[in-house]
C-alpha cells in the first residue's frame, strides 16, 4: 500500500473514530524489543539539560507597540531540550527571526512540554487561549516523536492534533505543524529498528499534514530534522544524550520552519506561486503528505480541496541568531545582555 493511501486511511480513521491503525508488523514484534532495548542502553547516556526559558519581547529594535504574537506548543523539541542558553532554542529562534523580517517586535510564549504526546496538546492549548491579551496571531507546533515512542495509536495521535489546530484556527491564529521527525536518524539505534522508526515516523507525518491542512494550516516536515547536515554530521546536530538536537541542530531546523512561519503571516519576501523549477507541485493532499515526509523542509499548504501547495521555500541562514535572542530574552528578564544586536536572516530584504 502506498505512503499516501496509508496516511490517508490514519487521517480517516481519526476523522471517524476508527480504530488503531498499526504501523509495524506482528511478526518484527520480537526483533524490535531486542533492539529497542539496545539502544535505550545506548541513547540518554548523557544529561540533556532542562530547556531554557526564553519567554519575553524580541526585535526590540523595532518598538515594542503593537508586537505579533508567536506560541510554541508541543513536546521537548519545540521546548529546547539538550541546549543551555534562551537564545538556542527553536522559540528564541524563531521569535527573533520572525521579528527581523516582519520588522515588528514578538511576543514569545512557550508552554511546550518535554515528554509531551498529542494527548497534552488540549491542556496547552487552552493555556494560550485563556490569555488575556487574546489568541496568539501564530503558533508553531512539533509534536509525534513521543507518540511513536510510546506507541500512540496513529489515528488517536492525528484526532487530538487536528483538534488543537482546530480549536487555534477558529480562535483567529495562523497554525504551522512541524511534522513528526525522523526517528530512523538517531545514531544508536540499529537495523531493523532504524528502518521500522523511519517508517512509523514518516506514515504518522503525512497522516499529520493532512489533518493539519484540512484543519487551515501548514506544515513542515522535519523529517531527519531538516536537512543532510543532521545524516552527515550526527554528532554535531545531536545533543549530549544522543536524542534531542543541539544548538546546531535547532539552528538548522528553525532555518526550515522560518519561512512558512512568516508566509502564513504574509511577509515572508517570496511569493505563494509555485516554482517548477524548485519541484513544487499542487497535489491532492494526501500524494503531497507523502511527498512531503520523504523530503525534510518540504512545506504543504491547503489550496482548493482536496488539492494542496507542495513548496521548497529558500532558506534563510540565521545570522547570530543565537546570540541576539538571548540578548532579547535577557533584556525582557532585566538581565545583562551578551548577545551583540537584532538577529537577521542572511540575504533578508533588511541584510
Amino acid at each position: 500500500m502506498s505512503r499516501a493511501r496509508v496516511a490517508r486511511r490514519i487521517a480517516a480513521g481519526a476523522a471517524y473514530g476508527g480504530g488503531s491503525i498499526g504501523l509495524i508488523g506482528v511478526a518484527a514484534v520480537g526483533i524490535v524489543l531486542a533492539e529497542a532495548q539496545l539502544a535505550k542502553r545506548t541513547v540518554g547516556t548523557g544529561t540533556a539539560p532542562l530547556p531554557p526559558a526564553a519567554d519575553g519581547l524580541y526585535g526590540r529594535a523595532f518598538g515594542a507597540e503593537d508586537p505579533l504574537r508567536l506560541a510554541l506548543l508541543g513536546d521537548s523539541t519545540a521546548a529546547g531540550q539538550g541546549v543551555r542558553r534562551a537564545g538556542q532554542t527553536p522559540g528564541a529562534l524563531l521569535a527573533s527571526g520572525l521579528a527581523a523580517v516582519a520588522e515588528r517586535p514578538v511576543t514569545l510564549r512557550n508552554v511546550a512540554l518535554s515528554g509531551a504526546r498529542s494527548d497534552d496538546l488540549e491542556r496547552q492549548v487552552s493555556l494560550l487561549l485563556a490569555q488575556p491579551l487574546g489568541p496568539p496571531d501564530v503558533c508553531v507546533i512539533m509534536i509525534g516523536a513521543n507518540d511513536v515512542t510510546h506507541r500512540m495509536p496513529a489515528t488517536e495521535s492525528v484526532r487530538l492534533l487536528a483538534a488543537a489546530v482546530r480549536s487555534l484556527r477558529t480562535a483567529g491564529a495562523e497554525v504551522v505543524v512541524g511534522t513528526c521527525p525522523d526517528l530512523g536518524t538517531i545514531e544508536p539505534v540499529y537495523q531493523p529498528l532504524r528502518w521500522l522508526a523511519r517508517r512509523a515516523s514518516r506514515q504518522l507525518a503525512a497522516a499529520q499534514t493532512i489533518v493539519v491542512v484540512e484543519q487551515g494550516g501548514r506544515t513542515v516536515s522535519l523529517g531527519d530534522l531538516l536537512g543532510p547536515e543532521f545524516a552527515a554530521n550526527p554528532r554535531e546536530m545531536f545533543g549530549v544524550d544522543l536524542f534531542h538536537p543541539s544548538a546546531e541542530g535547532y539552528a538548522t531546523a528553525a532555518m526550515a520552519v522560518l519561512p512558512t512561519l512568516c508566509a502564513s503571516l504574509g511577509v515572508w519576501p517570496e511569493p505563494d506561486r509555485l516554482e517548477p523549477g524548485r519541484r513544487e507541485d499542487m497535489l491532492p493532499v494526501a500524494k503531497a503528505a507523502a511527498e512531503a515526509a520523504k523530503q525534510a523542509g518540504t512545506e504543504v499548504t491547503g489550496a482548493r480541496a482536496p488539492w494542496a501547495l507542495l513548496k521548497h521555500r529558500r532558506r534563510r541562514r540565521l545570522t547570530e541568531a543565537g546570540e541576539a535572542a538571548e540578548a532579547g530574552a535577557a533584556a525582557d528578564s532585566g538581565e545583562a545582555p551578551e548577545g551583540r544586536g537584532e538577529p537577521l536572516p542572511q540575504d533578508s530584504p533588511r541584510a
